[in-house]
């Protein structure tokens, strides 16, 4: 526990529900993370702290890891009584001596705003790539049906072992998904898929509902068997669906130096938006 002058720094707790859906809902700033979990179904997780001032939360900062040696802010917010910078400087020097003590390696953020990124800037985050945001083109050149190679099915709760272990074999250290990030990842889904091979599951992609009809939120395929067109398959699959079954478009994010992620991509028929979002990074070890 923090404490300075009449401001006192502590853990969140389930009681604070209340005083923190407000601050989500009012305050001006605000950064919540686009993540399966809201930002309130974070309590009970560390670390998730907040400032109070005579009984009242002015501030609050969860970032709690998942999986373990990863965290991403999940939320920060401030309100307009005091100014955010003043918010943040507290409640990360806080937060980041409990994320060490949980020897986690890096912290990361997608700041939309301009206010939370000199926030991360000042405190020792540094812009590492961008994120960027694709759209299926329904005027595009249609490719080969994908071969065969693989049997694509409908995800199934069972099978969710399997594909945590695809999900952290084939992504790096800050974009792997826990089991239990999937699992809410599944329930939120809009349509999810397998490939298996022999019954061994190895590849899948997991898409939620979009403003424009669907979103491509995670698709990957085990290293062992990268580069069979799988990965393709998975998104071609897709598109049939959405195409046919509910005539709707398709987005997808990836980062903008992953080369192989944008030539499926491209192969699939999506093209850029031009819009992007910028990826900040906290190194433990520097």
């Amino acid at each position: 526990m923090f404490s300075q002058a009449e401001v006192l720094v502590r853990p969140a707790i389930t009681k604070d529900r209340s005083q923190l859906a407000s601050l989500l809902h009012f305050e001006t700033y605000v950064h919540r993370h686009l993540d399966w979990r809201p930002p309130l179904d974070w309590l009970g997780y560390e670390p998730y702290v907040v400032m109070e001032r005579g009984g009242r939360i002015t501030a609050a900062l969860a970032c709690p890891p998942d999986p373990p040696s990863v965290a991403w802010v999940r939320m920060f917010v401030s309100s307009a009584m005091m100014p955010p910078e003043k918010g943040w400087e507290m409640l990360w020097h806080a937060a980041r001596h409990l994320l060490a003590e949980q020897e986690v390696k890096s912290v990361a953020a997608i700041p939309l705003q301009k206010w939370f990124r000199e926030l991360l800037e000042t405190s020792g985050f540094e812009h590492v790539h961008n994120v960027v945001l694709l759209v299926w083109d329904r005027d595009h050149e249609e490719h080969p049906k994908p071969t065969e190679f693989a049997h694509i099915r409908r995800m199934q709760r069972v099978d969710l072992d399997a594909v945590a272990t695809v999900d952290a074999a084939s992504f790096g250290p800050i974009w792997r998904n826990s089991r239990e990030l999937l699992e809410l990842a599944f329930k939120q889904a809009l349509v999810a898929t397998v490939a298996e091979i022999e019954d061994r599951i190895i590849g899948y992609q997991i898409s939620t509902p979009s403003p424009i009809g669907a979103h491509l939120a995670r698709l990957a395929v085990h290293p062992d068997v990268q580069g069979q067109g799988i990965g393709y398959a998975l998104a071609r699959d897709l598109i049939e669906y959405c195409k046919h079954t509910r005539n709707c478009q398709v987005s997808v994010n990836t980062q903008h130096n992953n080369a192989k992620s944008l030539a499926l991509y491209n192969k699939a028929g999506f093209s850029r938006t031009g819009e992007k979002f910028p990826v900040f990074e906290y190194d433990f070890s520097s």
